[in-house]
């Protein structure tokens, strides 16, 4: 039986890394001049709400891949494959967040130290063996990203970034999907 886990707190302020030491994610601070359209300050904001959503999904990949390594027990294939090619998924919309910062001028926040310094994810736990327990500790995190996600759409549709909101669209779409995979492992 898996164990019960209460879901992650993450906190909702996008600036802020969740660890409480009062580190910024990234406060949009502009690389570069840019030629795109979008007001200066909404591309600021927007930088730093990509940066904290890529600390976020970086490090939801790494815990996919603890899992993915550490996986064991009945259901043990079914999981150790389909957290790798989560993680996979996972890379791409990485990819993408951060390009789409650099794309209005900024900086993106995503080497492994500042992932980990931003992210407002629980830590995940390293002593996980149990194929169910891994699949109720990632769908936890899962549902965590998806909802900031959410909330990442909302916020970039308030900046007028339609292209911001889309491409989190389509992240949350993923996430949605694979926590439904996930959970199905658990709900039998």
């Amino acid at each position: 039986m898996a164990q019960t886990s209460s879901k992650p707190e993450i906190k909702n302020n996008l600036s802020t890394n969740g660890n409480g030491n009062g580190k910024s994610a990234s406060k949009g601070k502009m690389a570069v001049r840019s030629r795109n359209d979008m007001p200066e300050e909404n591309r600021s904001q927007m930088v730093a709400l990509c940066n904290a959503q890529l600390a976020d999904l970086f490090d939801l990949r790494s815990m996919v891949k603890q899992a993915h390594w550490n996986v064991r027990g009945t259901h043990f294939i079914a999981l150790h494959k389909l957290f790798d090619e989560f993680a996979a998924i996972l890379d791409t919309h990485v990819d993408t967040v951060a390009e789409r910062a650099t794309a209005f001028g900024g900086f993106a926040m995503g080497t492994v130290r500042m992932a980990a310094a931003a992210s407002r994810l629980e830590e995940y736990p390293a002593e996980l063996v149990k194929d169910l327990d891994h699949a109720a500790a990632v769908a936890d995190r899962i549902s965590a990203v998806a909802a900031t996600t959410r909330k990442a759409i909302d916020r970039s549709e308030e900046l007028e970034d339609m292209g911001s909101s889309d491409m989190f669209t389509d992240v949350v779409r993923d996430l949605d999907e694979y926590l439904w995979f996930v959970e199905a492992h658990l709900q039998a």
